[in-house]
């Protein structure tokens, strides 16, 4: 019996404090607090981190693919006809690597500097055909580039070259293989022009020289100071600022580049990143939750505000260099930084863009789902899990006093190519970062893994007490009878339960 009411004692008392205790660990955040101020010490480009390693050479396998855009009826399109008929061909897929090098660490170590050159080596089994032998008509880059430079030259110079580009055999189309395209070939209007301009370059491709180069050195945060920093972009080829646009705000170098962001995201930031490519920075916007290979994530995807006019966004007003001659919105003219040819980047098939651009060309349909840039990151570590980096190039084509090719060219945005960078991560990432976000979320919840036990040890505390007083003997009252006594004149024997009768003496 005292056993019993001993372990009832205990178990009450140990269930009260762990209760207790369990909901002030709780209110208070401190194992919550502790976990993430460790993951935060932890998630830093310093020698020895968990993501160092990782981010000097990621693991999971990038893919760049193409889908170029064929012409199939370029001289009803130049003649004013029709509008121009595109097929869409690709993917061509390469399987890209990208270590970054000469990583030294800057500013007494609260800076990393690092190159990520680039390599592409093709995947014949993720792609449509042989890039080597598909042939592909496109607009003549090479020639709109001279014409476009020309603009202004007066109209003689512009007819004078304009007859030798004939003479040439130079149209406003061109037919090349997909592996020309890509990696280059020796453009015969750029070979004559060599003679005249020495430091021309003879060879033209859409990624000439991109194999195995790099964009240029980046000094990057640590984020050992300030976890928000993790990743961020300090500066670029030694700039802190662009100086390809109009204003300041324009010209800001913000975010990462893309492949590492800080830990414990919410979904209201504004994911900032720096693009080379575009040659200015864009920013993604929280758009839905995703699982990717049993991790939890937040997709962040560019607005339609990223690529809006300046009418329609005050922020993107400083990338019209030229206003009457501003674009809408979904393109971004970046002559600017190709050496002066038409270039204009857009997201695919006009993807968030004025629909006049998809309907002034034939075979262009924008679908969200095949078109849309977005980012998969793991909203505790910040971590990628999966990526679709997809833009397209498109060349302007207008009218160009001097050249008669040009005559019924009427401000059209032409799409050359797609491409989309991918990256999923792969089996053994996942399985490493499961396991440590397992470890977060048992750690952030012992609080309510105490309370639990609480919980348990009241409830059999109670049990026990409801048991040991349903088993404890109850006392019973004895009935006692006591002998008849002699004396009639007992009162109390009298008033008592029964009457002793005793006999008369007559004598």
């Amino acid at each position: 019996m005292r056993k019993g009411s001993c372990c009832m004692f205990s178990s009450g008392v140990i269930g009260a404090l762990l209760l207790v205790s369990g909901i002030a660990l709780f209110v208070s955040g401190f194992f919550q607090t502790l976990i993430h101020n460790k993951l935060k010490r932890e998630i830093t480009l310093t020698e020895g981190s968990k993501v160092f390693a990782t981010w000097k050479n990621p693991p999971p396998p990038v893919f760049m693919q193409f889908f170029f855009f064929n012409v199939t009826n370029p001289d009803t399109f130049l003649k004013g006809e029709a509008k121009a008929r595109l097929t869409e061909m690709g993917p061509y897929t390469y399987r890209e690597y990208r270590p970054k090098h000469n990583v030294s660490f800057v500013e007494n170590g609260t800076m990393v500097a690092a190159y990520t050159p680039k390599y592409f080596v093709f995947v014949r089994e993720k792609s449509v055909g042989d890039p080597s032998v598909d042939l592909v008509t496109t607009v003549n880059i090479p020639a709109v580039a001279v014409m476009n430079r020309l603009k202004g030259a007066g109209f003689w110079v512009s007819s004078g070259i304009s007859m030798y580009m004939g003479s040439i055999g130079t149209t406003m189309f061109m037919t090349h293989t997909v592996d020309e395209l890509l990696w280059g070939f020796k453009d015969p209007l750029l070979t004559r022009l060599r003679t005249i301009r020495p430091d021309t370059d003879e060879n033209f491709g859409l990624m000439l020289n991109k194999n195995g180069s790099d964009d240029g050195e980046f000094v990057y945060h640590t984020g050992e100071q300030n976890y928000l920093d993790f990743g961020r972009i300090f500066t670029w080829k030694g700039e802190k600022m662009l100086s390809f646009w109009k204003t300041n705000q324009s010209n800001m170098i913000n975010g990462s580049d893309g492949s590492a962001f800080h830990s414990f995201l919410t979904k209201e930031e504004r994911l900032n990143v720096f693009t080379p490519d575009l040659c200015r920075s864009i920013h993604m916007r929280f758009e839905k939750e995703v699982e990717v290979k049993g991790i939890p994530a937040y997709r962040f995807t560019p607005p339609r505000a990223v690529l809006a006019s300046g009418k329609n966004n005050p922020e993107n007003q400083g990338f019209c260099l030229t206003p009457k001659q501003c674009l809408d919105d979904g393109v971004l003219d970046v002559s600017v930084c190709r050496k002066g040819a038409p270039v204009v980047v857009s997201f695919p098939h006009f993807h968030l863009g004025d629909e006049k651009y998809a309907n002034a060309i034939e075979g262009i349909s924008p679908v969200h789902e095949q078109h849309q840039t977005f980012l998969d990151l793991n909203p505790t570590m910040g971590v990628p899990v999966r990526a679709m980096k997809r833009a397209q190039i498109n060349i302007h084509l207008d009218r160009v006093t001097g050249f008669p090719m040009t005559r019924n060219l009427n401000n059209t945005i032409f799409p050359i190519v797609f491409l989309n960078e991918s990256v999923v991560i792969d089996d053994a990432s996942a399985a490493r970062i499961q396991k440590l976000l397992l470890v977060v979320t048992l750690v952030s919840h012992f609080p309510l893994i105490i309370i639990a036990l609480g919980v348990i040890l009241l409830l059999v505390s109670i049990i026990l007490a409801i048991r040991f007083y349903q088993n404890k003997p109850s006392a019973k009252k004895d009935t006692s009878y006591a002998p008849v006594s002699g004396k009639a004149d007992d009162q109390d024997e009298k008033n008592g339960t029964f009457i002793g009768m005793t006999s008369v003496d007559k004598s």
